[in-house]
């Protein structure tokens, strides 16, 4: 169990440049405490620019950032740059992605993610010792080498830390390994309470203790659905959008893991076949109350927040609830008592 500081509420930041001032202004006065991009259709650093020069006090980061699309070079110089411009408040979230996605969409290497994605973040701390001074580059592993740092290449210094890495995982070699190397641990919304306290937390602890590191000095981030709704035809309809959801995200290999713990292992074979025919409402009426529940808070507005509160504290650092069909008042409405 977790003892120390308070559960931090997180929000999405947008990924459309002219969306950013004005959802990272709202985060910071409804007084949450970080704001996130995705990469998805958009580039994930960009957003966060704008998101340091219209902020103060909230912390950014990418959730998440494809590594295996850059090098460690290029990544560490951008993560510099955002934590000077941030004055420190800059978090760098990391994932894999899936094979045909890193080999066929970004047309780079893939093999091994869990080496390689050790490996590249080892080559980031290393590039930053470099340029704080403390030592010379000389960075050599199976993935990636870095051995050349010219004063001309070399970035100012700045009065901040590093930026701290977090790291995407669901399966258990991937988030032991960040527990042994990264600075926090990005969780993915298919990830009910029970798989977090029987898997997740669990391989954390492994790789912590691998490294010498003590559970208070690491933060555990955690991606939650939230279906509800300021009446039964809004919060109806968000439970019918977080189904389906979840029977994509069901459809994957990556996640049936997470299904067979509670004994649906045989859904993921139906929802796969499923998915190949493009029958993606028929996957949504697969998942019933009980699986809904499982990986989603869900009920009417004046629950939400206890809900959450309910489902981590005591083993989550900081939540980023993800709402379904939900307008901005329902929402605000929501998370009202939470951040009190």
């Amino acid at each position: 169990m977790l003892d120390g500081p308070r559960l931090k509420i997180d929000g999405g930041i947008p990924n459309r440049l002219d969306r950013v001032v004005e959802a990272v202004g709202n985060l910071e006065h409804q007084g949450y405490d970080g704001g996130w991009t995705a990469e998805t259709s958009h580039d994930p650093f960009l957003p966060l620019l704008l998101a340091a020069e219209h902020t103060s006090r909230l912390e950014l980061g990418t959730n998440i950032a494809v590594a295996f699309a850059r090098n460690p070079m290029i990544v560490a110089n951008v993560a510099w740059d955002l934590q000077a411009y941030s004055q420190g408040r800059f978090i760098l979230g990391l994932g894999t992605q899936i094979q045909p996605h890193i080999e066929k969409r970004f047309s780079m290497p893939w093999s091994h993610p869990a080496r390689r994605m050790r490996e590249f973040v080892s080559a980031l701390h290393a590039i930053w010792s470099a340029w704080n001074g403390e030592a010379k580059l000389s960075f050599e592993g199976d993935f990636y080498t870095h051995r050349i740092m010219t004063p001309m290449f070399t970035p100012e210094q700045h009065p901040y830390s590093v930026p701290k890495v977090f790291v995407a995982g669901v399966g258990e070699v991937m988030t032991e390994m960040c527990g042994e190397v990264a600075d926090g641990h990005l969780g993915h919304p298919m990830v009910s309470k029970r798989y977090l306290n029987e898997v997740t937390v669990p391989a954390l602890l492994r790789g912590m203790a691998r490294s010498g590191r003590s559970r208070g000095n690491f933060e555990v981030s955690c991606e939650v659905m939230v279906a509800t709704g300021e009446n039964d035809a809004e919060l109806a309809a968000a439970m019918t959008a977080a189904r389906k959801q979840i029977a994509f995200y069901g459809s994957t290999p990556a996640y049936s893991k997470v299904l067979a713990l509670h004994g649906w292992g045989d859904l993921y074979a139906e929802l796969n076949r499923l998915s190949k025919q493009g029958e993606w409402d028929a996957m949504g009426s697969l998942i019933d109350d009980e699986m809904l529940s499982a990986f989603a808070v869900v009920g009417p507005v004046d629950q939400v927040s206890a809900a959450l509160k309910s489902r981590c504290e005591g083993v989550v650092d900081r939540v980023l609830p993800i709402f379904y069909n939900a307008s901005r008042p329902c929402i605000t409405a929501a998370m009202k008592e939470f951040r009190q």
